[in-house]
Parts: structure tokens; sequence; C-alpha cells
């Protein structure tokens, strides 16, 4: 199995695309320049010798393209529309996975919802129903993922309005052995973005006793 993850060479790119690697999946690194992607898909590689996945490197529309079926979003909300657009024609017919968060600028402790709701409806709305967008990885800290040696510390909150999109994200993101569930439609999106900004502030506050939180889903 092949993905691609767009942003690969940024803070939860990195440790998505090792965390992947060690499960077994090889994994396309995408950047908007194709030598950056090999430099740093290098690195990643050399810092994991016992991964059975391979991880190389290449610009964001051939990495997309690379891709069996599932791209990863891992770019700045910034840059979350532009690159969308410039990968669009490569992203017919598979799955995105957006994994962005659209924060304040200048405030991560608060987040600006783009009009369409969140950043996983507005890429629906961008990709149209070529592309299966599916919302998911939002609330793990680049920190966690950084730690490959670590289990990641939290469930997995996942939504989008196609099913078996969901249901195939579910399974990808559960090799990295993490409980990952179905959060119902995109529009869910916009409380599961949401949540990044408060888990933020939490790990902020000087009252609190850890830095690095998730959400974890209890039962009885």
């Amino acid at each position: 199995m092949k993905i691609a993850i767009i942003g690969g060479t940024g803070p939860q790119g990195r440790g998505l695309s090792q965390r992947f690697a060690l499960a077994g999946v090889d994994v396309v690194v995408g950047s908007r320049v194709e030598s950056r992607a090999q430099e740093i898909a290098a690195q990643l590689q050399a810092a994991i010798p016992g991964a059975n996945g391979v991880i190389t490197g290449l610009d964001n529309a051939a990495a997309s393209r690379a891709a069996d079926e599932i791209v990863l979003l891992a770019v700045p909300y910034a840059g979350h529309d532009a690159t969308l657009g410039s990968i669009k024609e490569a992203l017919a017919g598979k799955i995105l996975v957006d994994i962005v968060v659209p924060l304040a600028e200048g405030n991560p402790k608060a987040v600006a919802m783009p009009a369409a709701g969140s950043a996983t409806e507005a890429a629906q709305a961008l990709l149209g129903d070529d592309v299966a967008v599916v919302g998911a990885l939002h609330n793990v800290s680049a920190h966690v993922l950084d730690l490959v040696e670590q289990p990641i510390n939290c469930d997995i909150l996942v939504c989008g309005n196609d099913l078996q999109a969901k249901r195939k994200v579910i399974d990808l993101i559960e090799r990295l052995g993490v409980t990952a569930y179905n959060c119902g439609l995109a529009e869910s999106a916009r409380c599961i973005e949401a949540l990044t900004a408060i888990l933020i502030r939490l790990n902020m506050s000087k009252t609190t006793p850890f830095k690095h939180a998730g959400i974890k889903i209890w039962g009885d």
C-alpha cells in the first residue's frame, strides 16, 4: 500500500510518514519543491532503519498521483486552499484525508472557521464530487507524532460524507495502533477541528500537569 502526505516535510507530516512506514505502509512525502521532499524523505527513512515501509519524496502533484488511493493533507491552514487547487486534478478518484485545522492567525487557542463551516467541508467544496474528503487526525499534536518510539496517546475522530472512504481511512489509521471512530458526516468536522484549539489552550495552561493532551472516548 502506498499513500501520499502533502506537507510531509512539516511537523505533523514527518511524524506521520515515519509512523506509517513503521506500520509497513509506503509513503510519498509531498512538498512544493521536489528536492526538498527527497531530502526530508531520506532523513526520515534513515532514522527508522527497521521500517518495512519505504519513504520517498516528490512534488505535491506527483506525490498525489503516486498514491494508490489515499492522500493526506498536512499543510498549514494558510496554504490549505491553494495547495488543494494545485493538486486537484491529481486527486481525481482518490480519497483526501484532511488533517488541517483552521486556527486563528496569531492565536492558536482559537479557530477561524471558513465560510463552508470547517476545513474538511471547504476541501470537499473545492474538490467537488470526484474526490471523497475525510477529516481525521486533527487532535494529535505534532510532538506526539514525532515520538515514533511511543504510542499515540489518543483516539482518532473521523468524519466525511462517503462511508466507504471513511472505512478505508479508519483501517489505515488503525495500522498506527490507535482506535478511530466514525463521527458522522463532514459537518462534524466543525466540532472536531474546534477541539484542537481547546486542547492547545489546555496544553499551554500553567495550571495543567500535561503539555500534549489528546481526545479519548470512554464507555461504560
